[in-house]
């Protein structure tokens, strides 16, 4: 404990020094910032080592420090000073308990994260991300647009559509193209007899003609995942995904409603009346298509590895961020 004490009290007088240095070389008007006594700042530095709890206060007096330091014009002494800094974190990062040595992790989901454990992926993994989206928010030309510059394949609800098709006229199946596009669009189904339920019962084993539906894609979904790197656009594919313990990264791309209508109103050339209804109705839909196979809020940050306001950033610089998470460098 005494051991500690000293150690304790060293760092602290470099720190308090290293202020002064970089004040000098600074010059700058704002001050010190340690403008106490020196012999009760450097206790006031120990107590702050000493007590766990307030281990953030001494790491925002450390970024004072070092943001007065970054702005010095002279290299060679920002460097000498930029050193000293460094050098005195690497000694506190070795103490224990004061700050950042708490992780927060979710050790399942982290299973499912390729990025943590791959950064550099060879060709032998596969890159999978789903992409979930508000309507408007341009998050599916940005998907494509990304699996364009990663050089991988890109699957929305039309080519789900086009695939189930072919998948199913090459073998028996659950055949029902037609309810899927009618899901994808997220119309109201319409209404059938006892009759033809009880068709669609022996049809489907006992499931309704969208869950059948639902669940041949989910097929779809997790093989393309393990035999491909792909992006896949909604679908609820990240939930699929992660209850199918597959490796995928996960991102929601949003943006405010009434940029989401102005896109809308140049995309599909609508007065704002109708972009603002056709925007209320699909979230509503999204929502409710989430919600009902995923068992959870949609949109919820938490659901997600990333979040982006695409509206913040553009299409291009959106995209330029999603690539320096994944840190993809295949050629």
């Amino acid at each position: 404990m005494q051991n500690d004490r000293v150690k304790y009290r060293e760092i602290a007088t470099r720190i308090y020094e290293l202020d002064g240095e970089v004040y000098e070389s600074v010059g700058s008007s704002l001050g010190r910032a340690f403008t106490g006594e020196r012999e009760a700042t450097i206790r006031a530095l120990c107590m702050l080592m000493y007590t766990k709890p307030d281990g953030h206060l001494l790491r925002n007096e450390l970024a004072l420090i070092s943001n007065m330091a970054r702005t010095i014009e002279n290299k060679a002494e920002r460097k000498r000073l930029m050193i000293e800094y460094d050098n005195i974190l690497k000694e506190i990062a070795a103490l224990p308990d004061v700050f950042g040595k708490v992780d927060i992790l979710d050790k399942d989901r982290i299973q499912l994260n390729p990025v943590p454990k791959n950064p550099k992926m060879s060709s032998q993994d596969h890159l999978v991300i789903c992409i979930s989206r508000t309507q408007g928010s341009a998050g599916n030309d940005i998907g494509f647009a990304l699996a364009d510059q990663l050089k991988i394949n890109y699957y929305d609800a039309e080519i789900f559509q086009q695939v189930l098709q072919r998948l199913e006229a090459e073998k028996d199946g659950v055949q029902d193209a037609e309810s899927f596009t009618e899901f994808d669009r997220y119309s109201k189904p319409p209404r059938v007899g006892l009759k033809e339920k009880l068709r669609q019962f022996n049809r489907y084993h006992g499931l309704s003609k969208q869950d059948a539906v639902f669940f041949n894609m989910s097929d779809l979904i997790c093989s393309l995942a393990r035999t491909e790197d792909c992006i896949i656009m909604g679908r609820c594919a990240d939930v699929i995904l992660m209850n199918n313990f597959i490796p995928h990264i996960s991102l929601f791309i949003t943006a405010p409603f009434d940029m989401r209508v102005e896109y809308i109103m140049g995309t599909r050339n609508m007065n704002l009346k109708e972009a603002t209804r056709f925007l209320k109705r699909m979230d509503r839909q999204h929502r409710k298509y989430y919600e009902f196979y995923a068992n959870d809020v949609w949109g919820k940050p938490e659901n997600y590895d990333l979040c982006i306001n695409s509206a913040n950033y553009g299409m291009q610089e959106t995209i330029d961020i999603i690539k320096r998470l994944l840190d993809q460098q295949r050629k």
